[in-house]
C-alpha cells in the first residue's frame, strides 16, 4: 500500500508539474526559468528593473547616500519671503521652505515610499489570498459570500475606500498601511479565486481526486501553488499603485503627522505653497513618485507577458 502511495503521488505531482511547464519550443524549460530568460532579453523589463533595483538601493542605504541630516536647517539666514536659496555647493537641489536639504529629504523620503508600499501591499497580499484560497477551494455558498463581500468593496472607488479608512483609524503611519492594504484586497482575491477555478479541473486535480487524494492536499500541495504566478505579478504591479496612492494621502493631509518624516507625497502638498518661488521643491518629489511607479509598472507588466501563456512560444 506504501508503494502504491508513493506511486500516486509521483503521478500526481508530474500532471502538476506539467500544469507549469513551458509548452513545445522553450526547450521543455520550467515557467519560471523561462520566463526568467525572457525577461533578461527584454530591454523594457530591464529599464523596469534597474528603476526598482536603485529605488530599493536608495530606500536601504540612504544614511550613507543622503549629503546632509533631512531635518537639520541649513541657510535661515537667506530664506524669506518669496526667496528660498536654489542649488549651490553642498545643497545640489537646494533646500525647501525650512532650509532642510533637498535631496537629503528626497533620499530619506524613499524608505517611507518603500515602508508604505511593500507594507500595505503583503497585507492586502495576505488577506486577498485568504479571502481567494477560501472562494476558489470551497466554492459553493461560501464562494458566493466571499465574492458579494469582495464586490461591495470593489463597487467603492479605490481612493474614495482609501480616505474613508484613513479618517476613521486615524491619522497615522499605521492607518495609511491598512487603508491601502484594504484597497488591494479585492484585487488579490477576486485573481486568486479565478485562477484557482481554471486550475481545479486540471489534468493533475482530477486525477488527484480519482485517486482518493484528500482535497486539502490536492488544494494546497498543488492547485494553490499553480495558482500563485498571476497573483506574484499583481503584487508586483500593486507596488506602483500603494506608492502612488501613500502619495495622495499624504498630499490630502491623511499621512503621517510628523511632518520632520519625509514623504515623498508630504513633500509635495508642502511645495504648493511655493510653486511661484521654488516650482523645483514640487517638481523633484513627484519626479521620484512617477520614476518608480513607471518602474514597477514596466517590471509587473512584462513579468505578466513573460508568465502568461498566451505569450509563450
Amino acid at each position: 500500500m506504501t508503494a502504491l502511495g508513493d506511486v500516486r503521488r509521483r503521478r500526481i505531482d508530474e500532471l502538476a508539474a506539467q500544469a507549469g511547464a513551458i509548452p513545445e519550443g522553450d526547450g521543455g524549460l520550467s515557467l519560471t526559468r523561462s520566463a526568467f530568460n525572457r525577461l533578461r532579453r527584454d530591454p523594457v523589463a530591464i529599464i523596469g528593473a534597474v528603476i526598482v533595483l536603485v529605488f530599493l538601493v536608495v530606500a536601504a542605504f540612504a544614511p550613507l547616500l543622503a549629503p546632509k541630516d533631512p531635518v537639520t536647517q541649513y541657510l535661515l539666514s537667506e530664506i524669506r519671503p518669496g526667496q528660498i536659496p536654489g542649488p549651490r555647493e553642498g545643497f545640489p537641489l537646494g533646500v525647501d521652505n525650512l532650509g532642510r536639504d533637498l535631496l537629503s529629504r528626497l533620499i530619506y523620503g524613499s524608505r517611507q515610499s518603500l515602508l508604505i508600499g511593500v507594507v500595505s501591499t503583503v497585507l492586502g497580499l495576505v488577506v486577498g489570498m485568504t479571502l481567494g484560497v477560501l472562494a476558489g477551494a470551497f466554492g459553493g455558498w461560501v464562494d458566493t459570500v466571499v465574492m458579494r463581500f469582495v464586490d461591495i468593496i470593489l463597487s467603492i472607488p479605490g481612493l474614495l475606500m482609501a480616505i474613508t479608512v484613513s479618517v476613521l483609524l486615524g491619522q497615522n503611519q499605521y492607518s495609511l498601511m491598512i487603508a491601502i492594504a484594504v484597497v488591494q484586497v479585492p484585487v488579490f482575491a477576486r485573481l486568486l479565486r479565478g485562477s484557482m477555478l481554471a486550475q481545479r479541473n486540471s489534468d493533475y486535480a482530477v486525477a488527484a481526486r480519482a485517486l482518493g487524494v484528500k482535497k486539502a492536499r490536492i488544494v494546497f500541495g498543488h492547485v494553490l501553488p499553480n495558482s500563485l504566478s498571476p497573483v506574484i505579478v499583481q503584487a508586483t504591479l500593486s507596488l506602483a499603485t500603494a506608492i502612488i496612492e501613500a502619495a495622495a494621502l499624504s498630499f490630502l493631509g491623511l499621512g503621517d503627522p510628523d511632518i520632520a518624516r519625509p514623504e515623498w507625497g508630504a513633500m509635495l502638498a508642502n511645495a504648493q505653497a511655493f510653486l511661484s518661488v521654488r516650482p523645483w521643491l514640487a517638481i523633484w518629489p513627484a519626479l521620484c513618485i512617477i520614476v518608480v511607479a513607471l518602474g514597477f509598472t514596466l517590471l509587473g507588466e512584462r513579468l505578466r507577458e513573460a508568465l502568461d501563456p498566451k505569450f509563450r512560444r
